[in-house]
């Protein structure tokens, strides 16, 4: 609208649909604009922190699968109670802490190494400290979503949250080995500072008001509130399901991607930069992903589509391990491309569908419970990965991981899942 008159004041509850699709909505445009700035800051230190404690701290295999292995610890150990908090805490202010306390964590590191203090030890820290904040910041993102939104909008954001995120994954690892080659890789961590903040403020500009219970709200016991999460989807056919093959599916793809800055630069020769570039060059599949889900998922049926999406992407994995110099870093880069499509429309059709189908009083609970089955088993790869490329060599662990994540997949054909064309938007009316 023009005009003189003034700002509207915050509104409750959804706000009105507008012709032009969600970007037209101003506090959804706020939210997309802070999480893909985020994005791309997170994207950046993903290389860049492996190159720190590879190329600056001279780190082993091991040490950097460490990395990799307490950045996901944190699902295990706070993962379920992180998912009870969410749904007794407002939202938006628990994010924008969370944004606040990890822009201070990140700092840390440049700090250090510039004081000449920056350990291995410091980077393991920062690792684990930044996975509990991001438990705590999706968990928390998740249930947002559903409150900014009406339900028909909430696979169109998906989409376009998932499609932008793919995005900064394309654009952050490339920015990562400029930034590595240009100011050196300790100081390609300021962009995650600085996405952090952009975060947010983007939140605090937000105008919409959660719409949280009134009155008094009985006291409740923790571990009962945990419990109803977890026998919700234990119980639930497609849930259930969805979480077997996350957990099986994340353990294969954390234990390449331990190693894989190592194998670029130590086995195949690739140079920071390089490194960063190919990186890139995989995320481009995720964008991909993102943007043909929408028209698979009409075409074909959400549930054909997530099937598909998964079957025929993970056997790609098998062309890393024939990666080599020149023009056979192509082949990294396609496996890359191919799994990141099949993962992030998955991740668009399986978010979508938890944000309609599971009650928004159970929602964080089930979010986290399925988050803590699906991520739970990715310290365990990290450290599967390191002990396979210490004790057989890079190239013969990647043979060994790629050859299992092919075959992970073929859990989604258990249970209803293979016989539906879509995708329910409720639990069946007998579930108790």
């Amino acid at each position: 609208m023009t005009g003189l008159a003034t700002a509207p004041p915050p509104t409750h509850g959804h706000p009105p649909r507008r012709r032009g699709g969600l970007l037209r909505q101003r506090d959804f445009r706020l939210f997309w604009i802070g999480q893909t700035a985020s994005s791309f800051g997170s994207s950046v230190t993903s290389v860049a922190l492996p190159l720190v404690a590879v190329a600056t701290l001279e780190a082993s295999t091991f040490q950097v699968a460490l990395l990799t292995a307490a950045t996901w610890l944190p699902w295990l150990l706070v993962g379920l109670p992180a998912g009870a908090w969410v749904d007794r805490l407002p939202r938006r202010p628990l994010m924008v802490t969370c944004d606040l306390f990890a822009a201070v964590l990140f700092l840390s590191v440049p700090v250090a190494a510039a004081l000449g203090v920056l350990t291995v030890g410091q980077l393991l820290v920062v690792a684990f400290a930044g996975g509990v904040v991001h438990i705590f910041f999706f968990t928390a993102y998740q249930v947002y979503l559903p409150a900014l939104l009406a339900r028909p909008d909430l696979p169109e954001a998906n989409a376009k949250l998932q499609g932008t995120e793919s995005v900064a994954h394309v654009a952050g690892p490339g920015a990562a080995g400029l930034l590595a080659q240009l100011v050196g890789v300790v100081n390609a961590l300021l962009v995650d500072v600085a996405s952090f903040v952009g975060s947010a403020i983007c939140l605090l500009a937000i105008r919409t008001r959660e719409l949280r219970e009134t009155g008094v709200r009985p006291a409740r016991n923790l571990w009962r509130e945990i419990t109803e999460g977890v026998r919700f989807t234990a119980r639930d056919p497609y849930l259930r399901v969805f979480a077997l093959f996350g957990a099986l599916s994340n353990l294969g793809l954390v234990s390449y991607q331990a190693i894989l800055v190592v194998f670029l630069v130590r086995e195949v020769g690739a140079s920071p930069g390089t490194v960063g570039l190919v990186t890139a060059g995989m995320s481009v599949g995720g964008v991909l992903g993102a943007a043909l889900t929408g028209v698979l998922r009409r075409r074909f049926g959400s549930a054909r589509a997530l099937l598909v999406g998964s079957l025929g992407t993970l056997p790609f994995g098998l062309l890393i391990p024939l990666t080599g110099p020149g023009p056979r870093l192509g082949l990294v880069v396609i496996a890359g491309m191919a799994i990141g499509a099949g993962a992030v429309s998955g991740n668009v059709l399986r978010g979508a569908f938890r944000q309609a189908y599971v009650p928004r009083e159970l929602l964080g609970r089930v979010m986290v419970t399925m988050q803590v089955v699906n991520l739970g088993p990715m310290p365990l790869g990290a450290v599967v990965g390191g002990l396979l490329g210490t004790t057989l060599g890079l190239r013969p662990a990647m043979w060994c991981i790629t050859g299992y994540l092919a075959l992970t997949g073929l859990v989604l054909l258990v249970g209803p899942l293979a016989r539906r064309r879509d995708l329910p938007d409720r639990p069946a009316p007998h579930r108790g």
